[in-house]
């Protein structure tokens, strides 16, 4: 009795040190088999059963690593600074989203040079872009805390707007290159799966965000968000294009053109709403503040 019980904890309840050592291998021999040896292979069975058991247990530890974690956030000084500092989590948001913006830029226009591709390169100009807005966002931030200077936050609001229109221009003719002259991406399937899950969940936190920093009542921080929101449509539409192409078939460049056309046009009236909305708001707003009505 005491062998099976001592058995069941030690399946159940192993080293953590040891599950952080094994799960990197676990995922790599599922990726494998998946990838070169198909679904119905012995190989491939035995590493869908060890990733399940690994999951399994990683699910059983969550709650014991939540509170190791709680504990630590409670009693270490930079923990409990970034958790009652708005302005500091936010610049380290500003600047982290910047600096992979710039990267994610540099590699497309990278691409662009290399393939002699005008498709990576108009996504280049279009993260530029979006580069350049949040470098005009950080700098405010920097300098003053959120509603300190509800004018300058105002006019970066605006001019914020204003590229939005701008870049839905960039859009348009991106998918136009997509559709008119059908230049897509094919991925391995694996590949195309983990880019849908990195744009669903980018799609996810970008509206969340929208939602969740409008309590600050803060045009700059509005502003911020609405950038992640404008890259994760991007996301979607290069995502859309890529799947069609991945798991569709050749005789279908019709529907794919469609419904490249259907999303593009629906994420480019979302974003001149959404510009056209910034502009009103902060004009009125600035009008406001000037005649000393707010």
């Amino acid at each position: 009795m005491r062998f099976w019980k001592k058995l069941y904890k030690s399946l159940l309840f192993p080293n953590t040190v040891l599950m952080l050592i094994l799960t990197p291998v676990i995922i790599a021999f599922l990726v494998y088999s998946m990838v070169y040896m198909g679904t119905d292979s012995v190989i491939s069975i035995i590493s869908y059963v060890l990733s399940a058991y690994t999951l399994t247990v990683w699910c059983i530890k969550a709650p014991r690593i939540a509170r190791f974690f709680k504990g630590l956030k409670n009693e270490n000084k930079l923990a409990l600074r970034w958790q009652n500092d708005e302005r500091l989590r936010i610049n380290v948001s500003l600047y982290g989203s910047l600096a992979f913006n710039v990267a994610y830029a540099i590699l497309q226009l990278g691409l662009g040079f290399l393939h002699s591709s005008f498709w990576f390169c108009s996504l280049a100009i279009y993260y530029i872009c979006l580069a350049v807005m949040r470098f005009f966002l950080v700098r405010y931030t920097r300098k003053y805390k959120a509603q300190e200077n509800m004018i300058r936050e105002l006019v970066r609001y605006r001019a914020c707007a204003w590229v939005f229109l701008f870049l839905n221009l960039i859009l348009s003719v991106l998918v136009f290159f997509m559709v008119y002259f059908n230049r897509t991406f094919v991925h391995h399937e694996i590949t195309t799966i983990a880019l849908a899950a990195y744009t669903f969940t980018a799609f996810t936190v970008a509206i969340v965000n929208m939602v969740k920093y409008k309590k600050y009542n803060s045009p700059v921080y509005s502003a911020s968000k609405a950038i992640g929101f404008t890259s994760a449509c991007v996301s979607i539409l290069t995502l859309e294009s890529t799947m069609l192409n991945t798991f569709g078939s050749n005789e279908n460049v019709g529907f794919n053109q469609l419904m490249l056309a259907l999303t593009g046009a629906l994420i480019s009236v979302t974003l001149i709403c959404m510009g056209i909305y910034m502009i009103v708001k902060s004009t009125k707003e600035l009008k406001e503040i000037k005649n000393g009505t707010k």
